[in-house]
């Protein structure tokens, strides 16, 4: 019930931090919006990495329901490399951005883009610790109650995570402002 009840709490947040975004995504100079400075190819890419990691995560959990803990873990580090895989693909789109000089206070845009998809890195980013936190819990046997429902709360938090990156995805690189 406390990772619904999280999960519920993280929506209002994620729901104003996209609701501010789509407030100011025009807000920009002309020769420095998100039509000149997006990748959308390498973009799409770090999502389809992203979204893997959750077929990932479902194979975690059901090898943990089989009591496999050599492959729960096996599929958690996957997991967790796939995280970090995305969050690195945000750290080189972010670098990009700011050569190209789009930086955090460049525009009432930029400062909304960098909010909300960076809040969405560091969630992925809290995800991965997770993940190789319940790695090095299982390998030492001490996971307490249930093995395959705390491997299941975890995965709980990394398919929100998918999820809200599917519509922050959508909404900021697909739609036009």
């Amino acid at each position: 019930m406390a990772m619904w009840m999280f999960l519920g709490s993280e929506c209002l947040l994620f729901g104003g931090l996209i609701s501010t975004y789509m407030l100011y995504r025009g807000r920009h100079p002309a020769d420095l919006g998100p039509d000149q400075v997006f990748d959308i190819p390498f973009t799409s890419v770090s999502s389809f990495v992203l979204l893997m990691s959750s077929l990932t995560m479902v194979l975690a959990v059901s090898s943990a329901a089989q009591k496999d803990d050599r492959r729960t873990n096996l599929w958690l580090t996957v997991t967790a490399l796939l995280g970090a895989t995305f969050v690195g693909g945000q750290v080189y789109e972010f670098t990009s951005f700011y050569r190209e000089g789009l930086g955090f206070t460049s525009s009432l845009f930029s400062s909304s883009f960098f909010t909300l998809t960076g809040f969405h890195g560091v969630h992925v980013t809290v995800g991965i610790i997770m993940l190789m936190a319940l790695v090095g819990i299982n390998k030492r046997g001490r996971i307490p109650g249930d093995k395959a429902e705390v491997v299941e709360l975890v995965g709980l938090y990394w398919h929100f995570v998918d999820v809200v990156w599917i519509i922050i995805f959508t909404l900021v690189y697909l739609i036009p402002s």
